[in-house]
C-alpha cells in the first residue's frame, strides 16, 4: 500500500510581491567598476595564476567553467559573470537549485532573498505563487522541447515568455512516437496534464522580466554559452507549488548533468573554478570526471594537464598532499573532489575569498587583457 501523501494543493499560496526581500538587485547589484577589497599576497597570487591559466585555455579553445552556489547571485554578482560571458571567458556556467531561482526572481521582481526563519514560523517560506508556478512552467515546457534545466529558464526569461501547445499537437506526439521518441512523449503526457490540471491555454504566454539585464542565465541563452542547473528535489521552494513536475526536473536535470559532464570531457588545458559550492559542484564533478576518463582510458588518453580553484570563504589548513582527505571539523571536508583530483594529475589550489572580492578581480584581469 502507497504511503500517504501531501496535497499541495490545499495550500495557500501569496503573491511574490507581497514577500518583503533582503536583496534589492538595483540597489545591491555589484559594479563593474568596483575593485577587488582583497590584497593579501596569496589572493592576488591565486588570480594572476587563474588569469593565466584562462588565458591559456582560450588560446587553446579548452573549457574555462564556472561553478558557483546561490550566493554568488544573491551577492548581486550578476553583470561580473555576464561581462565575462560577453567578453569570451567563460565556456560554461552551473549552478544550483537555489541560484537559478534567486536569478529568475531578480529578473521578474528585482528582489529576492526572504526570511527563512520568520516566514517558515508563519508557513510561509517558499510558498510565492510566481516563483513557483512559472519556473515549474518553465521547465515542464522545457522538458517537452528537450531543453535542459538552467536553459529552460533562462529561454524564459530572455523570451520573456514561453510557448504552449496545442492539446491536440500533445496527443499526437504521445500517440504516435516510435521507440526513439517515447522520452519526449512521455514529456508530452506531463506537459497536458499540467495544463489540463491548471488550466493552462495553448498559444504564446507572455511574462514580463522587467529586470532582465541582470539575469545570468538568460545572458547565457541569449550568448549560446551553457548554463546548467544541478537541483536536488524537495531542496528548493519550487517543490512547494502545486504545479511542480519532478519528472520534468528529471528529465531537465538529467540533460544538464550530460552538459556538464561533455565539458569536463573536454578539460584537458581547460580550467575549472569552483566559487562558494562545497556540496554541489564537488558531487557532480567527480562522477563527471570519472566517467570522461573512462573514455580517455579507451582510447589510451588521460585528462591530466588541467587547472582547478575552489574558491570559499571557510579556511581550510588541512595539507591534502600530506594527510589526505581532511576530517569533518574541516572545511575542506565536502570538497571530496580534491582528493580524487590530487591523484590524477594537473594543478589544484584551494583559496579562501569572498565571492566578490574573486570574479571582481579576475574580471578586471581579464578585461586589462581585452
Amino acid at each position: 500500500m502507497p504511503y500517504p501523501q501531501f496535497d499541495r494543493k490545499k495550500i495557500r499560496v501569496k503573491t511574490l510581491s507581497m514577500r518583503e526581500n533582503k536583496v534589492n538587485i538595483e540597489k545591491d547589484y555589484v559594479r563593474l567598476n568596483q575593485k577587488s577589497e582583497n590584497y593579501s599576497e596569496l589572493f592576488n597570487i591565486r588570480v594572476n595564476e587563474v588569469i593565466a591559466r584562462i588565458q591559456n585555455a582560450r588560446n587553446k579553445n579548452a573549457p574555462v567553467m564556472l561553478t558557483f552556489g546561490a550566493h554568488s547571485i544573491k551577492n548581486g554578482l550578476g553583470p561580473v559573470i555576464i561581462k565575462l560571458m560577453e567578453q569570451g571567458w567563460l565556456t560554461h556556467l552551473a549552478t544550483n537549485g537555489a541560484g537559478i531561482i534567486h536569478d529568475w526572481e531578480f529578473a521578474f521582481l528585482g528582489e529576492s532573498s526572504e526570511d527563512v526563519r520568520g516566514n517558515v514560523e508563519r508557513g510561509e517560506f517558499g510558498i510565492w505563487q510566481e516563483t513557483g508556478y512559472f519556473i515549474n512552467l518553465a521547465i515542464i515546457v522545457g522538458a517537452f522541447e528537450g531543453k535542459g534545466y538552467g536553459e529552460s529558464v533562462g529561454s524564459m526569461v530572455e523570451k520573456e515568455g514561453v510557448e504552449i501547445p496545442s492539446e491536440k499537437k500533445l496527443r499526437q506526439i504521445a500517440e504516435n512516437s516510435d521507440k526513439n521518441m517515447l522520452d519526449q512523449a512521455s514529456a508530452a503526457l506531463d506537459l497536458l496534464n499540467t495544463m489540463k490540471q491548471f488550466e493552462i491555454e495553448p498559444g504564446w504566454l507572455k511574462i514580463p522580466f522587467p529586470m532582465k539585464k541582470y539575469c545570468v542565465q538568460a545572458a547565457a541563452f541569449k550568448l549560446g554559452i551553457p548554463f546548467t542547473g544541478h537541483p536536488m528535489i524537495g531542496h528548493d521552494i519550487i517543490y512547494t507549488h502545486p504545479l511542480n513536475s519532478c519528472s520534468a526536473i528529471g528529465r531537465t536535470a538529467q540533460r544538464d548533468f550530460l552538459t556538464f559532464a561533455h565539458s569536463v570531457n573536454r578539460l584537458e588545458n581547460g580550467v575549472y573554478m569552483s566559487v562558494g559550492s562545497a556540496v554541489m559542484s564537488p558531487m557532480i564533478f567527480e562522477k563527471s570526471l570519472s566517467m570522461a576518463q573512462n573514455l580517455h582510458i579507451q582510447h589510451g588518453k588521460h585528462i591530466d594537464n588541467h587547472y582547478m580553484l575552489i574558491v570559499d570563504l571557510a579556511k581550510s589548513e588541512w595539507d591534502w598532499q600530506k594527510n589526505g582527505e581532511p576530517p569533518p571539523s574541516d572545511p575542506g571536508y565536502y570538497l571530496r573532489y580534491l582528493k580524487t583530483f590530487s591523484r590524477m594529475g594537473g594543478t589544484m589550489n584551494y583559496l579562501s575569498a569572498d565571492n566578490r572580492d574573486f570574479l571582481l578581480a579576475i574580471y578586471h584581469g581579464l578585461n586589462d587583457l581585452s
